[in-house]
């Protein structure tokens, strides 16, 4: 057959061509379409319409050497369209091209497969296929070709591949690093960037740097960092040098041959921003090690870092700020930024750039962390304002950090109530809401730090900053719980906000936490006792003792012992309650009379609003039976005057009654407060703490019945003499001055009552079956000889009920005997 010459000006055509069996015609039909796919991007979106990638992928293998390399050819133009990256994965064609790349083949095969490849590896997927096919072994040979486009390709493609951690673990054994230290010396500046780009993506792996540093890598990157010329290559050579920064070895080796010091210089001296950034960056990686942070130190960084805070450039700033909290960890670089790099970072706080903003916080908050003099000089470059508008910034970092800031200035007085000066407790009180743990952590602590004054309790209990405090307390991050168990046990330190953080639930809170091994700590226990101090009915109630330092006061009252997981009803709930035969609440209220007259009036007005509003008949009559109980015993008046001082009393204060400004008051108990007055007048005078605790053990016992033989005990008649009380009061709130009959826990409550008001320290513990008793702790006489000598003191049970005033030895079977049946 006679040669036929054809000219064809479609692609489809050429394409068609793809199927003829003749060599030369698929060779002339590939070079047609490397030079049509050579034009643009659209042309290649054309062949991949008329199925050109199909045809090709079959003559990637065929015989002809040609016609493989021009349909390589054309697979490495066309890659660098997605869509046809797309259709050759799903031919999976990285195993064919892998082939190409054998010693034999042609440079040029070799040329295109490797930009084939290239193309491809930018998708994951590709990666993981051309390290499980072997291709990083032949592609690390090819970094050796005499051919530039090869090599360029060829690491290019490397580059892409270590970019997952398996290739990055493989290509150090393969041996990558001797001939990537050769490229350096290419004259194609487009081969030395993506060799030092690979540099340090592989140099993030410490058995890496070993081998870069055992090859002499190290002087080719600072000879680069030397070279004018090289001027280009200055960002990718610091961004090497600051992964190998990080070994300690590394580190001491460019210290001794004076390459940290020229280092330092060239930064010093660079005006250009990328390079002060990643040398920052470099600093920073390399004081995350404590020996590389003292030659640093011994080498001055801190002159360079503080520097670096002064360009113009925000990125320059953050890095440096970065760096500078890194070092901070050693005290001397500390010091040395503390004299000259507090006021720039203080300046630096009220940046426009929120990521400026956050790093200079974040380095002051390190800055200051321990160090009094550091904090000192951020309120003398006048921190504290820009500090709190911090707390306002938009990142949640700026946020954490300017509040640790405030609270490490806060360990100074002075400071401390400059920073509340400014309304730092109404911030908090927002803060505490934020759904950042981190905030919130660091918000809880400056509570916890500010809270230790009054003034700032007041203000974040108005500011509303209790109830986000304790929602704190369900939080499942174990700072944040921790910090908020701080900040409750701080804030409950005053009564006012102790009882209001109870109202609001924290008392549960603290004991569902204490009950789980998981979510408990330190100050959770400590937070919910101190809580309880302030609430010594609870209190007492729920751990039934209380210490000497638990000191009882008007409005305290015993309901006996409650479950887990039992309500604590208050005084009034309580009182409303219809009566009942369980155990009667023992109240103690022993205000003095001017203050009960007050209070009778303010009583009585509560009780004429309640009869208004329907109460039951029960609770009125109850009320009335207090008014005569009140003045049923009165020294040197008679029972019709003081009952016609109740009544002027009653007539005084139902003047102007008004029902909503109106509360609910326990009845005073003037009893109490004669039994009080006794004790102050006979006892108090004693000379000896054992002589005053046996009279008033023997006060009390007196009042409540007298001693009673211990054969003899079923036969006092306490509990019928109770019932008769609470029937005669119609209420389960009994005074316990009406106590004329008292067992165990009467008697101990009592002493307890009047020890506390006449200073005699004792502790309060309530046993089983209707136990309780008093321990005090006395001192002995000195023995025989040994005038003046001081023992320790030794603890005693309080005998009330047998032998009242005999003091039993804690320990001992006989106290035994008292505390238990």
């Amino acid at each position: 057959f006679d040669p036929l010459l054809i000219e064809s000006k479609t692609a489809a055509t050429v394409v068609l061509m793809l199927s003829s069996p003749e060599e030369e015609v698929l060779a002339k039909a590939c070079d047609a379409l490397y030079k049509f796919a050579s034009k643009g991007d659209e042309n290649k979106m054309t062949l991949l319409a008329l199925g050109a990638v199909e045809r090709l992928y079959k003559l990637i293998s065929h015989e002809d050497p040609i016609v493989r390399r021009n349909a390589i050819m054309v697979f490495g133009i066309m890659a660098s369209n997605h869509d046809v990256r797309k259709l050759l994965r799903e031919l999976d064609v990285t195993n064919s091209l892998i082939s190409q790349l054998a010693p034999e083949e042609d440079v040029v095969i070799h040329e295109f497969a490797t930009l084939c490849l290239a193309h491809m590896a930018v998708e994951y997927t590709t990666k993981v296929q051309i390290f499980e096919q072997g291709g990083l072994e032949p592609l690390i040979r090819l970094l050796g070709s005499p051919d530039p486009d090869v090599t360029k390709n060829s690491v290019e493609c490397i580059y892409l591949l270590v970019q997952d951690f398996q290739s990055r673990a493989e290509v150090c054994a393969l041996h990558v690093i001797p001939p990537l230290l050769e490229l350096l010396k290419s004259e194609y500046p487009v081969i030395q960037s993506l060799t030092l780009k690979t540099l340090e993506v592989i140099s993030k792996d410490r058995e890496t740097r070993i081998i870069l540093r055992e090859n002499k890598g190290l002087d080719c990157l600072l000879k680069i960092l030397e070279t004018k010329e090289f001027s280009d290559l200055h960002v990718e050579a610091l961004a090497v040098l600051g992964n190998c920064l990080a070994d300690v070895h590394t580190l001491q080796l460019i210290q001794q041959t004076g390459g940290l010091k020229k280092l330092l210089s060239f930064v010093g001296v660079s005006t250009v921003p990328d390079i002060q950034r990643n040398a920052a960056k470099a600093i920073t990686k390399a004081a995350y090690n404590s020996e590389n942070r003292k030659i640093l130190n011994e080498e001055e960084v801190e002159k360079c870092l503080i520097n670096l805070l002064g360009i113009d450039n925000d990125g320059v700033k953050v890095a440096a700020s970065q760096a500078i909290s890194a070092m901070c960890e050693n005290l001397a670089s500390k010091r040395a930024f503390g004299l000259q790099g507090i006021p720039q970072l203080v300046q630096l706080l009220s940046s426009d750039n929120e990521e400026v903003k956050e790093a200079a916080v974040t380095a002051l908050a390190s800055l200051t962390t321990a160090s009094y003099s550091n904090a000192s000089a951020v309120a003398e470059a006048q921190g504290i304002e820009l500090l709190v508008n911090t707390l306002n910034a938009q990142k949640d970092g700026a946020i954490a950090n300017a509040a640790t800031v405030l609270t490490n200035l806060a360990m100074q007085e002075p400071f401390r109530v400059n920073i509340q000066s400014h309304g730092i407790m109404t911030t908090l009180a927002e803060l505490l809401r934020s759904t950042n743990s981190q905030v919130q952590s660091k918000a809880a602590f400056a509570v916890a730090t500010f809270g230790c004054d009054a003034d700032a309790r007041t203000k974040l209990r108005t500011a509303g900053g209790l109830e986000p405090l304790i929602e704190l307390l369900h939080s499942k991050n174990e700072e944040v719980r921790r910090n908020a168990c701080w900040a409750v046990m701080v804030c409950a330190g005053d009564e006012l906000t102790a009882v209001e953080l109870c109202r609001l639930g924290a008392l549960d809170i603290l004991e569902e936490i204490n009950l789980s091994t998981g979510r408990k700590n330190n100050y959770s226990e400590t937070a919910l006792e101190k809580l309880l101090d302030n609430n010594l009915s609870r209190k007492y109630s729920q751990m039934g003792y209380l210490s000497s330092s638990n000191i009882i006061t008007d409005g305290f009252y015993d309901c006996g012992r409650i479950k887990p997981g039992v309500k604590f009803l208050s005084l009034k709930e309580l009182s409303m309650q219809e009566l009942t035969d369980r155990r009667a609440i023992i109240l103690i209220n022993a205000k003095p009379r001017e203050e009960n007259q007050k209070q009778l009036g303010d009583y009585l007005t509560a009780t004429s609003f309640l009869c208004s509003e329907s109460l039951h008949l029960q609770q009125v009559y109850l009320m009335s039976m207090y008014i005569v109980f009140y003045v049923r015993k009165g020294k040197g008046k008679k029972e019709e005057e003081k009952m016609k001082e109740v009544t002027q009393i009653l007539s005084k204060s139902q003047d102007g009654i008004n029902p909503e400004n109106s509360h609910w008051l326990p009845p005073p108990d003037f009893i109490l407060l004669d039994y009080i007055n006794d004790a102050s007048k006979t006892i108090l005078p004693l000379t000896t703490t054992w002589e005053q605790v046996v009279a008033l053990a023997q006060f009390v016992a007196d009042k409540m019945g007298g001693p009673i033989e211990r054969d003899k005990l079923h036969d006092f008649s306490w509990e019928l003499h109770i019932s008769e009380i609470e029937f005669e009061l119609k209420c389960n709130v009994v005074p316990i001055g009406k106590v004329k009959k008292g067992t165990f826990y009467h008697r101990a409550l009592l002493f307890k009552v009047i020890a506390d008001r006449i200073s005699i320290g004792c502790s309060l513990v309530r046993g089983e079956y209707n136990r309780a008793w008093n321990e005090v702790k006395l001192v002995g006489d000195s023995p025989q000889g040994t005038a003046g000598l001081l023992l320790p003191p030794q603890e005693y049970i309080v005998d009330l009920m047998f032998e009242p005033g005999f003091l039993i030895k804690q320990g001992s079977a006989e106290a035994d005997r008292y505390k238990y049946i």
